[in-house]
Formats: C-alpha cells, structure tokens, sequence
C-alpha cells in the first residue's frame, strides 16, 4: 500500500546509526554509555516510506488495525485452548429416574413423599420413591401454570395456579383427597382478579396471595383452619366406614395396608412402603371449612399534602407508635410540595421532555415470621411456632411493613410498625425457619437481621457493580475434618446466604453473633465467556454447604462453597438448547437427597409411556446417593455435640454452660501456670466450684 521513492531524488547517505549529531566516540567500549543505546533508531534509506494520500491512508489503517485485531483473537483462542488442556473437568452424573410426559409440565412442588406436576387442565401426583403416577385432576377450564405444596404434618396442601389466574386449594389427608376452595374465582369475568404470587408461613397457618385486577394491586391474608381440617375429615370418615364398610373399595388401598380394626381414620402416618401401593381418589362427599379472610392490604399511597391542621393531630396520629416511619404523617402543605415540583421539573426539564414508557403496576414481595420480632412495639400471643406476623415491601419503596396476624375483621389493616432503609428495597428473604431475615438495597446494601434473637446482625455492601438478584439461606454447617458437616441440634445467631448478582457473580454472606457480617466471593463475573454465566442458583439441604449452580449454557453443577469448587455436574436433556435465556423448571426436595428438572427425552428413546405420546418432555430425577461421589455426603453429614464439645474447634455452637465450663477450665490452667501452683486435685477442683458459682450468680439460671 506503500511506494518507494525512486532515484528521481538525490539523498544524503546517513550513518547506519543516528542520533542527533554526531560524536566522537570514547577510545575503550567499555565507557560508552549503555542508557543511550535504545535511543539510537536503524535507518535504512533505501526503505525509507512516504505517506499515502487519501483515501489510501485511511484504508491502509484500516487493514493493518484488522490484522492487529485478528492476531489479538488467535492469541487469545490458543491460550483458553492451553488452559482447556490443562481445566480438569468436573464428573458428569446422569439422571436416575425419568418421568415421562405429555406436555410441559406448568410448575411442580414436592412434599413429603409427593411430587405435584401442573398439566393439562390439572395437575398429577407421583410417588417419589418409584415415580408412578398416583393421581390426575383435570377438571380445571385452562391448564396450569405454577403450582404450590405445603406440609401440614401428616397432610398436604396443595395449591394450584392456572391461566387465568384463579388460585384454588387442595388438602391431601392420606389417601384422599379434598377440594378447598377457589380463592379468587368470580361469576362476572370482567371482575375476574389475578394471582400474581401467594406465600404460606411455615406452620401452615396462614396463606398470603397476590392479586390484581381493573388496574389495581392488592394483598389478601386468610387463615388456614388446619385443626378443623383434620377434626372434618377424620370424624366423617370414621362414622362412614362404620355404617357402609363397602366404601372402603371406593379408597382403592389393599386389605394388606389396613389395619383390621375398624378405626382408619386413627392410624399412623404411611410409610414410603404402603405409600408405593397407595392409590388417591377424589373425595366430594365431605365439605371442609374454608379459609377465614384476615386482611386487605393495598400498597402505601403516594407522599401528598399534609390534611392536619396542628403538629398535635399528628402526634395523637403515630401515639401507638402505628405506622411510624412511612411517611405519611407530616406537616408539609401541597403548597410546598408544588413549589418542590416546579424547581424540580425547571431544574431537569431536559430530561423530562421524552417520552416514557408507562409505569407497570407495583408488586409486593411479603414473608410470614414464625417468632415475634423484639422491636415490634406490639404485643402479639400465638402458639409455639404460628406466624403471627407479616412483612411487605412494595416495588420501589424503601420501608418494610410490618402486620400483625392477630386482627379479626372490624380491625383496622395499617401495619404496626415500619423498618425504614436508605435505599428502595430490590430483593428480600427469610430462612426456611424464620430465624434470619435479609434485605437487599437497591444500591448494593444487605441488612442482616436475627429474627428469632431480635437484633441486628449488622449492614454489608456488597463490591462495586454487584446488585443482588436473589438471596438463598444455608443450614449452618461447620467443615470438620476437611468435610462439611452440620451440627447435632439448632445453632443460634449463626447465619449463611449466597447472592446472586445482577452481573452473575456469587458470593457467600456469613454473620456469628454480635461480630459483623462478612462477604466471600465464590464466583467472579464472567467477562470473556457469558455462555457460562450462572443464571439461577438453588442451595442442597441434604449436602451441607453445597448449592446447585444453573448456567446459561444448559448446564447444572454442584458447588462447595466452603471450598468455592464444583464438586460434580449432572447431564439432562434440555428441550431447547438453542435459547440463550434459559429459565430452568426444577424443584429441590427438602426432605429427600434428590432434585428433579425438566428437560426433553432424547430423540430415539424407548416408546413412550401413557403419559407421554407426542411430545419429549420430561421430568428427571437426581437422587444423590445413586452417586459415589456425593453417597458418602448425604449419609454422614451430621457431627454429634459430644465430638464437637470434645474437638472444642466450635466453641460457638456449644450451649453457654459448656462454653462456660471451657471458659473456667482454661482459666484455671493458665492461672495456675502463671503462678506456678501445685496442680492437686484437690486445689483444681475447689477453685473451679468458686469459678463456676461466681459465673452462676452472675448470669443467672443458664436456659
């Protein structure tokens, strides 16, 4: 793209090497000056290149930034292929079980030894154990997008979405099964309201859900009579089988699991065995109680002009302490509000003029507490283990709402008290035992609290660029030996979480006591291969400190996070791999060792079942122990407190009289070590009781 130039022009014929002008040099080499020779530039005459014209230049640029570029990428492409070489993959785990179906199934749920799948019209119910099918509702207009189960002790309820949003409820009593009722289900279509998302508090108790509808967003609270539920269906049972015992046929369960007394409805709970031959039918006869409306809550109005006339009607307003922090109750008038707007709207009215785009409807992100939270200035009584308290937040607001269960219909919904933060709430959960509370900000916070215990654990900012996007708690374990293990008994004020972020960085979040927070980064953002991103992150209960990772490449993973490793991957079929936005359908059990997901069957596979005749959809099963790797895990994952009381590693999950015990004995050790006292038994012993009867006196009663 260059030209020389010819001999049209005479050059002076320079020294080889140049340098500004010329010096005699020194007579001995050893005393030039070796700092100057990269100074000195070869200059070749006869090569000597003159500019282009345009648009020859340009192009020349152009070509040589385009092979620079591409030699960057060659460069780049051999060193991932010399790190692939030496990348030990991880070992691959096919599903063990399949179950095969006709159609994508539209949510599923597990509970206890059941697996609800949504389906066509209804949903079905599998055993767990042998993943047969034991029951089909499809009675429903529409078929089933999302679906719920909850343990209610011995029984389940079952709650099923379909496409037009109508929520109904299920109650599952042994082999039986009762329809509830439909929440929001109306004659008028035009009426016809939405179940955007509902939520169950632990205890089964309570059932919060979702709905919109006309332009409108709205929370309703009902009560679960789950006492009455049981009372119902054992008492009727029982007097049917007494006058009709042929109505045991229409039960479809083998004389074999019967007991030959008489009284059915009083025996125990079905053992995986009795529930493989087990068969549910639909029971129409019995109306059970349907749930009892607690509350309406609506989302908090926009911050408008004060309607008070005096600061004393204000103070009479937030007297008990109701709503205080909302902002609602203020003193500033509309007039100082327009004035506001109107230098907010001249100070930005560049940014103002385009056109936006139309606010969506705001939603609520709300969890039942199951202990009463200390700064609750209220006194709420309910038994051991019943949610007697609600918290909300809506989207965009920066409060948390807090509404006390313990209301009947006359009372007015405001809520008891308010948890303002400094930045609008994006994301927020609570601990599948409603110890542990976090809230993440929309500007990267986390705010940890210690629900059962009632304080504070403390504030964490997650590193510069992450924003959460989902929050998943840990049972507390304790690595032992180099293996995780999870402590005999319940740990107090002992909290773990993983984040996932917006940019699909994962880290670890650990809190102990009155010590603050403290933040690990188990996976860094991924800037060169987006493919393997983590896209959906769900925690292992049955391997201490092991969470399933879900890429957006189609891949699942298993990951120590004590160790920020992958352990393992299992391989199922996926029914689309081309789509980059994978949403994984999966359900994690919390009582068995095993996962499901749904994928396709492989093109070629064996005939299908009745289940599934056109379509490849399936649901596979990962159990855990089918596994050598993650075998011995599952089966031995739990250390006892007398070997943790004698590797006194862990002196924060001993009860406070063993730390106390610990506390003195080494106290004495070193006081006796100090001044050099004989170590009699005698003299131990003595100076330990007064040790331990000064600490009682002072502590008072130990729990």
């Amino acid at each position: 793209m260059s030209s020389f130039k010819g001999s049209r022009a005479q050059k002076q014929r320079l020294s080889v090497f140049a340098k500004g002008p010329l010096e005699i040099p020194s007579p001995t080499e050893a005393d030039w000056p070796k700092d100057d020779e990269k100074d000195f530039a070869f200059w070749d005459v006869d090569e000597e290149l003159d500019l282009l014209p345009q648009p020859y230049r340009m192009i020349n640029k152009l070509v040589n930034h385009l092979f620079d570029r591409s030699w960057e990428v060659i460069e780049e492409r051999e060193g991932l292929l010399e790190i692939e070489k030496t990348r030990i993959l991880p070992t691959v785990y096919p599903p063990a079980a399949e179950i095969q179906l006709n159609k994508m199934p539209g949510g599923m749920a597990v509970s206890q030894d059941y697996l609800f799948i949504g389906g066509v019209k209804g949903f079905s119910i599998y055993n767990l154990h042998n993943f047969k099918r034991m029951y089909v509702w499809e009675k429903f207009k529409v078929d089933v997008v999302s679906i719920w189960a909850m343990d209610l002790g011995n029984e389940v309820l079952i709650v099923p979405v379909d496409e037009l949003g109508i929520v109904r409820l299920f109650y599952l009593y042994k082999d039986c099964l009762f329809p509830l009722k439909a929440i929001n289900e109306t004659d008028d279509i035009s009426k016809q309201s939405t179940c955007v998302k509902m939520v169950l508090s632990p205890s089964g108790d309570y059932a919060a859900f979702l709905l919109q509808g006309a332009g409108d967003v709205w929370l309703e609270v009902y009560k679960l009579p789950k006492e009455t539920w049981l009372k119902e269906v054992e008492h009727p049972q029982f007097g049917l089988i007494q006058k009709k015992k042929t109505k045991q046929l229409q039960l479809s369960v083998p004389d074999s699991a019967l007991p030959e007394s008489v009284e059915t409805s009083l025996r125990p709970s079905l053992s995986p065995y009795a529930i493989q031959d087990l068969n549910i039918s639909l029971k129409t006869d019995i109306k059970l109680s349907p749930p009892v409306y607690v509350m309406k809550i609506k989302p908090p109005k926009p911050i408008a002009g004060t309607t008070f006339k005096s600061p004393l009607e204000i103070f009479s307003k937030v007297e008990d302490y109701c709503g205080l922090g909302s902002g609602q109750n203020h003193f500033i008038k509309d007039a100082q509000w327009e004035q506001h707007m109107e230098i907010f709207y001249s100070s930005y009215k560049k940014y103002l003029e385009r056109e936006w785009e139309e606010e969506p409807l705001s939603t609520a992100t709300f969890h039942f507490f199951a202990n009463s939270i200390s700064p609750t200035p209220v006194d709420v009584k309910s038994s051991s283990g019943a949610a007697c308290i609600l918290g909300v937040h809506w989207t965009g607001s920066h409060n948390f709402f807090l509404y006390s269960m313990n209301k009947t219909l006359k009372d007015k919904t405001d809520c008891e008290n308010v948890w303002p933060c400094a930045a609008p709430i994006a994301v927020s959960q609570i601990s599948s035992n409603s110890s542990y509370l976090v809230l993440a900000c929309e500007d990267g916070v986390l705010i940890l609290w210690d629900l059962a215990q009632g304080f504070l654990f403390g504030v964490i900012a997650l590193p510069e660029g992450c924003f959460c996007q989902s929050i998943h708690f840990l049972r507390f374990f304790l690595v032992h030996e180099g293996r995780n293990m999870y402590p005999e008994g319940r740990v107090k004020s002992e909290m773990m979480c993983v984040v996932l972020c917006t940019n699909a960085s994962l880290h670890l979040v650990t809190a102990s006591g009155t010590r603050g927070p403290t933040s690990k980064v188990l996976v860094e953002r991924s800037t060169k291969h987006l493919e393997e991103a983590i896209c959906v992150v769900a925690p292992a209960p049955a391997l201490p400190g092991m969470v399933l990772l879900f890429s957006k490449n189609h891949s699942v993973s298993l990951m120590d996070v004590a160790k920020a490793e992958i352990v393992c991957a299992f391989a199922a079929p996926v029914p689309h791999p081309e789509e980059t936005l994978w949403k994984p359908l999966f359900v994690v059990s919390p009582h068995h060792p095993c996962f499901l997901l749904h994928g396709a069957r492989p093109e070629g596979d064996a005939t299908p079942t009745d289940d599934a005749k056109d379509t490849p959809d399936s649901v596979f099963c990962f159990n855990f122990e089918d596994y050598p790797l993650l075998k011995d895990i599952s089966k031995n994952c739990t250390i006892s407190q007398k070997d943790l009381e004698c590797s006194q590693a862990f002196p924060q999950v001993l009860p406070l009289e063993k730390r106390c015990e610990q506390f003195l004995q080494k106290s004495v050790w070193m006081c006796t070590h100090e001044f050099k006292c004989p170590r009699r038994p005698e003299v131990m012993d003595a100076l330990e009781l007064e040790l331990t009867a000064v600490v009682k006196w002072v502590l008072g009663p130990l729990p």
